[in-house]
């Protein structure tokens, strides 16, 4: 049977999705599909920033 991996965490995800993309964009030429990586990498960056608010929140808000 096959082990299954460590579940990942949704910033984990971003993290790494992230680098993947600036790896990626390394490669690339100055052009549409460059760009479109870079808007990608601000894109998780974004997320990752609401991500962290949105955690601040629910623990501010959590019972103690």
């Amino acid at each position: 049977m096959r082990k299954r991996s460590e579940p990942h965490t949704f910033e984990q995800r971003l993290v790494a999705q992230r680098l993947r993309l600036e790896q990626e964009m390394v490669s690339l030429a100055n052009g549409s599909k460059r760009d479109a990586v870079a808007i990608r990498i601000e894109q998780l960056q974004a997320a990752a920033e609401m991500y962290d608010f949105l955690m601040s929140r629910e623990e501010a808000a959590a019972p103690r």
